[in-house]
């Protein structure tokens, strides 16, 4: 957006102030009033090599002023109305028609930037009016220089080639200070920035403006003026009166019919502007402190109260209960039955499953990859969205940028006196030999062709750039390039250039450093005022600004920049276009050839850069590179779950005993679901991405290893019974095992269901494919796991080795019991001691400050203010090793300036009316609450509105365009373009031909037909308000002239984080907002009618605007199906389900506590992550909630002791453990989005999952939990046995387990029944045991 600058010329101001006091030797003896010291022309001037436009020096004449009459009265009194006094025998002056003619062109030169604002515009043409016309010139005007000069017929002329002007320093003042705010609406600059030379608009004084435009040497001076401002109340002498009168102010109208300056162009027309609020500011510990007591209060007498429980009679079983028993032991019926028929046919089922998995997963050749970030993190109905395809529809995709940042570490700078423009200092950077080799790298990028091979064909730089003045058939010189080098207009010979200058006494050599210390300081010049007399602009025709070539400077010192930068703006492509391949080919070459520069001049300079696709293309690199990486994260899962799966009673045994086959076949399992699910949804039609492909299966694989863990030990620990065959021994198993998994899985399925209901497209795909890959994941580990489980029974029952099921080792039971590890441990150390009455009130009230449960006030505390905090978007995407990373951290340290911003209006606003364009507008006569005068009011307070540079108005230049002072708008009067445009170059058929003949509005039908002119005008320096470039893109209209859609582009300020990106949205669209309602006042306007903010960041960042709410409503809505599965499946056990939606929720709190402790920013990413967690918490808390309703033990703390030991280690074994080793494989990726959103926080969720479902939850349901039943003897259920449960004979206490005869189960119960006589065979897999080891081990349990 930057190239879209229009050129602004100078003006050929003729005067120049002279800080002498008094007059020097003159060529103006008489001083007196009615008297010229000049008259008529006498040629151009030898001295001035090069000037823009032509005009002639004035003839040396202290002779009386001469009557005005005829034609010469009749343009005074246009061109100069304050010097029309009298009659034509009355008014008198000191210029010829001819001088008058030139006045009025550098008038209309200087009031095409001017008019805006009436008032300046008449005080700048006075000065040109007084200094040439005044019939009392000589009072004020001492000729000091003249040379000889013969006309054509020989007579001899003296030809003034200097002077001297004397002004009251109160009217220079009053003057300079009428135009000093007058913005130019197509930079969001100020006009004065072309009018003060080396100062530009920040340094500008009366005396610097006024010096600049005397000044010879700036292209349109045609001689050197010396002005002298005379201190108020004193006199030079020598007859001399300083020129004084009174100037207009900005905020007074010059008649009754005109209006005064705009607030824009005004600061003394302003209404007062009542700052608005910042943003508050986070709240500090202790507020969050003070705010949460309270709660904290409350949550500890809570917690006091439940440390000391008072023992209560055992509650009878209500209806409530019975219902829970009922619908369990149909539940553990019908899994009973289940397990027993798929035991029974193994083969067949097996045979069944995988021809519906590999089915299913067939619909993967379907699958549709989503690799846009738009289309993964913006809804297609979302606002950022919708307003995104309107832009693009009507202007056409965003720019892409390809930039390099160069920056010079070491190298010392230097100072540099120059002859005209004083001492600067450079920076390092800032040294022919750096700039040199900037433009030997802009000389091989102009050269460098790419191939395309779709197109087969060559594509050069011009084919793609963006030329904003030459759009249809550009070449390499129309491309538009932003770099330091274009103000030598990228030519080396310039750069090499030198002069000899002379300033006063002084002579010395200008070179580069002259002509640089000029142009940042007036980048519109066509011309600087050195002997160089070089052009500021760019090659392509338009201006370089400072800000955007130029890095790291302190103020506006811009030759101590720290970096050097070098943007190409390229055309954009929708990606069905064949030219879309045009621009990623050339912009393949431009890496390269960057890539070499960097390494060519490494030792000397540091070298950023980036493409438009570099940051697609580095995560596509470093997701292949990444594949090894997951690849062995996966392989050592897998490689746990097959040894810890096994039991191992002796070394002979080995072979027999490893389950490496049936770890196998689970893992199959779960890669089936997940396979089968991508398929099926592929199928429906539903994209995936990249993200989804890497998160879900280790989400699967955890839910699925925990149900493999469970189940198979169970089974191990499992003693067949008398009489009980091996198919009969599964079915009972899993009718144990089975409604835990049914629980956690289903829990999982609906909250991932209800997930979906996710406006982000990438979460919502996520939440789907989760949800039927658990689903299926379920339905086959009840199938074809219990099938392959019924095999591996088989496989050691026969002593036949694990892999090779042929070979043996003959008849003959184990020797004894497995090696076990981590539930002795639980059994013998942790659970008595996490459980001691000691010990569990430190858990509550310390809030998890050993790492286990966290009070909920400390996590509220410690989330509130970091949620939605991070860098910017792009940062956590790259790898480490990308070249992108230098380029961002380049970028954020150094650019000076914002993003463009647009402000679009849709269709159905009549700009045509005068009511139409006056609350468009912001110069005089236009509304004060315009568009842009209210973007103009926000600019005021950057910190709120995050806007730096006012918005470009093509209304207000098209109404300057139209001003009949200038030459923009004129029409052919005779010959064959008679009623056409013409441009504003010089042709006899457009004199007189104006296209208003007044300034004011336009009519409809003149609006209609001036505005496509306007839009297609190059811009020129006789009309420097030429649309083309500027606005020809702006406005969208359809064929009949109708606007449907324009814009008006302002510049954000830096922005740095997702913080600041989030609030600078939300700040223009309330400014938006504000501006649709004043709008839809117009006359006209209809109420659909609204104006929206817009840039290429916007759609990224939109998320965060709803993300924390997204985040609380989509866990929310996943919490919801846990509390209410757990009510109905744990027989309807409300203390229960309580204990597990609040333990949940603590591990999600804890979760995002954890990640601002390590920098995990809280974003979409993250948000899928967090659903996820919700699906790996519920396996850490469910199965243990479930084993604890379901224990038969006297009271709650041995109830939570029995569930702790019994399932705790499954959990672990399954869980965590299975998730660990895959995790910390991937802190070796290297893109850092894995490590990042995938390492640290499935990290942080495992750990703190595990240490809430083995530390928390324990102690949570000994306070909390259910209390048994009432014995039999009172009518109610026995609390020996669950709903569900079975009662048994007493078991013995612990011991270790002889061999059992061959053929056994392998399997042994122990335990005993906790001074019941009896054990039960809970729901669960809990069963009957105390927490102590019993039956047979395996690796982990």
């Amino acid at each position: 957006g930057w190239a879209r600058l229009q050129n602004f010329p100078l003006f050929p101001l003729k005067t120049r102030l002279c800080r002498g006091s008094g007059a020097a030797p003159t060529f103006t003896p008489i001083h007196r009033a009615g008297y010229c010291a000049f008259y008529g022309e006498c040629g151009r001037n030898p001295e001035v090599n090069i000037s823009l436009v032509s005009s002639k020096v004035p003839c040396l004449s202290n002779t009386p002023a001469r009557v005005a009459t005829g034609p010469l009265l009749a343009l005074l009194r246009t061109v100069c109305p304050e010097l029309a006094r009298g009659s034509a025998e009355t008014t008198r002056v000191c210029c010829s028609l001819a001088q008058l003619s030139a006045l009025q062109l550098s008038v209309a030169l200087s009031g095409t930037v001017l008019s805006r604002c009436p008032a300046c515009a008449r005080n700048f043409a006075n000065l040109y009016c007084n200094n040439i016309c005044s019939p009392d010139q000589s009072l004020f005007t001492n000729v000091t220089r003249v040379i000889n000069r013969t006309t054509a017929q020989g007579t001899p002329q003296l030809a003034v080639v200097e002077y001297q002007c004397f002004y009251r320093q109160y009217f220079a003042d009053d003057s300079f200070a009428s135009c000093r705010g007058v913005r130019l609406p197509a930079t969001g600059g100020y006009a004065i920035d072309t009018m003060c030379g080396r100062y530009g608009a920040r340094l500008c004084t009366t005396q610097r403006w006024l010096d600049f435009q005397g000044d010879k040497n700036n292209g349109l001076a045609p001689l050197q003026i010396d002005f002298q401002l005379v201190p108020n109340g004193t006199q030079p002498g020598d007859a001399v009166v300083p020129l004084g009168g009174t100037a207009w102010r900005c905020n007074q109208a010059l008649s009754a019919q005109e209006q005064p300056c705009s607030c824009q162009d005004c600061a003394e027309s302003c209404p007062p502007v009542i700052a608005p609020p910042g943003p508050a500011a986070p709240l500090s510990p202790g507020q969050r402190q003070r705010r949460l007591g309270p709660l904290r209060a409350c949550w500890r007498a809570k917690k006091k109260k439940g440390t000391a429980p008072q023992p209560a009679p055992a509650p009878a079983a209500g209806c409530s209960a019975r219902l829970g028993d009922a619908s369990h032991r149909v539940l553990a019926r019908a899994f009973r039955r289940w397990g027993t028929l798929v035991a029974g046919h193994p083969v067949t089922v097996l045979a069944v499953v995988a021809v519906l998995a590999g089915g299913l997963s067939a619909g993967l050749v379907t699958l549709r990859l989503t690799t846009d970030p738009v289309e993964l993190w913006s809804a297609p109905g979302s606002r950022a969205r919708q307003e995104k395809a309107f832009y693009d529809r009507h202007f056409g995709p965003f720019f892409r940028t390809n930039q390099v940042i160069v920056t010079a570490p070491g190298r010392p700078s230097s100072g540099y006196e120059s002859v005209v423009l004083g001492a600067k200092n450079f920076s390092g950077v800032l040294s022919e030999e750096v700039l040199r080799a900037l433009l030997e790298l802009q000389e091989r990028l102009a050269a460098t062709t790419a191939w395309a091979p779709v197109a087969g064909r060559e594509v050069t730089l011009s084919d793609v750039c963006y030329a904003p003045l030459n759009p249809t058939q550009p070449g390499l010189a129309d491309c538009c390039v932003n770099s330091v080098t274009q103000y030598f207009q990228n030519n080396g010979t310039r750069l090499a250039m030198t002069a000899t200058q002379t300033d006063g006494k002084k002579t010395g050599t200008v070179d580069w450093h002259d002509h640089l210390i000029y142009c940042v300081n007036s980048p519109l010049s066509f011309k600087d005022i050195t002997a160089l007399e070089l052009s500021c602009m760019a090659e392509y025709g338009g201006p370089v600004f400072p800000y955007i070539a130029f890095g790291g400077y302190p103020g506006s010192e811009y030759t101590e920049a720290e970096a050097l930068i070098v943007t190409y703006s390229l055309n954009n492509f929708p990606r069905d276009d064949p030219r879309h391949e045009w621009v990623l080919s050339w912009e393949r070459r431009f890496l390269e050839v960057v890539g070499d520069f960097q390494r060519a001049h490494g030792p000397n300079l540091s070298v950023a850069f980036m493409a438009e696709r570099s940051l697609e293309d580095e995560i596509n690199r470093t997701t292949g590179e990444d594949i090894p990486v997951f690849a062995i994260s996966y392989l050592v899962v897998f490689a746990y779950i097959a040894l810890a799966l096994g039991e191992y009673t002796a070394w002979r045994r080995v072979l027999v005993e490893s389950k490496v086959t049936l770890a196998l076949g689970g893992i199959a399992v779960v890669l089936g679901a997940v396979f089968a699910s991508m398929g099926f949804l592929a199928l429906l039609g539903l994209p995936s991405s990249l993200v989804i492909l890497e998160v879900v299966p280790f989400l699967v694989l955890a839910v699925g290893a925990d149900n493999i863990f469970i189940f198979v030990q169970e089974y191990q620990q499992s003693q067949r019974e008398p009489g009980e065959t091996r198919e009969q021994h599964v079915g009972r198993v899993l009718a144990r095992v089975a409604p835990s998994m049914l629980l956690c899985s289903l829990s999982e399925v609906i909250c991932f269901f209800l997930g979906a209901l996710s406006s982000m497209p990438a979460v919502r795909t996520f939440a789907l494919t989760a949800a039927v890959a658990i689903a299926f994941d379920f339905l086959l580990q009840m199938s074809g796991f219990v099938a392959l489980l019924a095999l591996d029974a088989r496989r050691q029952e026969a002593a036949r080795f694990d892999l090779c099921c042929c070979c043996g080792m003959g008849k003959g039971g184990p020797a004894g019991p497995g090696a076990r590890l981590l539930r002795p441990l639980l059994h013998r150390y942790y659970t008595p001691l996490l459980l001691h009455r000691l010990a569990r009130p430190v858990v509550v009230r310390g809030g998890g400050r050993g790492g286990g449960g966290t009070a909920l006030y400390r996590d509220v505390g410690m989330v509130g203010p970091r949620l939605g905090t991070t860098g910017t978007l792009w940062v956590g995407a790259p790898p480490q090793d990308s070249y992108m990373l230098e380029y961002f951290a380049a970028l954020n340290q150094y650019l000076a300036v914002g993003v463009p911003t647009y402000f679009v209006t849709t269709g159905g606003y009549n700009f045509s009316s005068p009511a139409g364009i006056n609350s468009i507008c912001s110069s005089a006569g236009c509304a004060t609450d315009s568009l842009t005068h209210t973007i103009q009011y926000a600019t005021r307070f950057p910190n709120v509105s995050y806007l730096a540079i006012p918005a470009t108005s093509w209304v207000d230049d098209f109404l300057d365009w139209l001003n009949p002072t200038s030459r923009c708008c004129r029409i052919h009067r005779f010959g064959n373009l008679t009623g056409e445009f013409c441009p504003s170059t010089s042709d006899p058929s457009c004199l007189g031909g104006q296209c208003l003949n007044a300034t004011r509005r336009p009519t409809v039908e003149e609006f209609e037909r001036f505005l496509p002119w306007f839009l297609h005008d190059h811009p020129t320096l006789q009309c420097a308000k030429g649309g083309l470039g500027a606005y020809d893109t702006a406005v969208s209209m359809d064929a009949n002239g109708t606007i449907l859609a324009s814009r008006f582009m302002a510049y954000q300020s830096p922005l740095r984080t997702s913080q600041e990106y989030t609030a600078a949205l939300r700040a223009a669209r309330d400014l938006a907002e504000e501006i649709t309602t004043t709008l839809r006042r117009v006359p006209g306007t209809p109420p659909d009618f609204r104006v929206f903010p817009y840039t290429v960041t916007y759609v990224y960042y939109e998320q965060y605007l709803t993300v924390v709410a997204e985040g609380v409503i989509t866990l929310a809505l996943c919490l919801v199906p846990t509390f209410v599965v757990s009510f109905l499946l744990l027989g309807m056990d409300l203390r229960s389900s309580v204990a597990t939606l609040l333990t949940i929720a603590m591990i999600l709190l804890d979760t995002v506590g954890a990640m601002t402790l390590w920098d995990v920013p809280y974003n979409a990413v993250a948000l899928i992550n967090l659903v996820a967690a919700v699906g790996i918490s519920v396996e850490f808390v469910s199965h243990i909630t479930c084993a604890f309703a379901h224990s038969t033990k006297p009271d709650r703390v041995e109830r939570a002791a029995e569930a702790t030991v019994n399932m705790g280690s499954k959990v672990v074994a399954g869980v965590a453990m299975t998730n660990l080793p895959g995790i910390v494989v991937l802190a070796f990726a290297k893109a850092q989005l894995i490590q990042i959103f995938f390492f640290r926080l499935n990290f942080i969720i495992t750990l703190v999952g595990l240490a809430h479902g083995l530390i928390f939850l324990p102690v949570l349901l000994s306070y909390i939990g259910k209390t048994p039943l009432s014995p039999p003897g009172d009518g109610a259920l026995s609390p020996k046995c669950p709903p569900g449960g079975r009662w048994q004979p007493p078991a013995v206490p612990y011991r270790p387990r002889r061999t059992q005869p061959t053929g056994a189960s392998g399997g042994h119960s122990g335990g005993h029944s906790g001074g019941h006589g009896g054990r039960c065979r809970a729901g669960c897999g809990a069963g009957p045991q105390q927490p102590r080891l019993q039956g047979r081990g395996q690796g982990q349990g």
